[in-house]
């Protein structure tokens, strides 16, 4: 989830701008939970790495 589109319940602004503390302590969260290993990576670049495993077994299981 990202954080641009959530709004603070405590001052109402976007909380990806920190006027508050808690939109501070809710971004700073965020992005700690946001630090996955394929958390930095486009889709698109996820579906090609699907199709390139894909083509891969492909390849293996023929060659059996």
């Amino acid at each position: 989830m990202t954080y641009d589109r959530l709004v603070c319940a405590n001052c109402a602004a976007p909380v990806n701008e920190g006027r508050c503390p808690v939109c501070r302590a809710s971004r700073e969260r965020l992005q700690q939970q946001a630090g996955g290993m394929f958390a930095q990576l486009s889709p698109a670049v996820l579906v090609a790495l699907m199709i390139a495993l894909i083509a891969v077994g492909i390849l293996l299981h023929q060659t059996v």
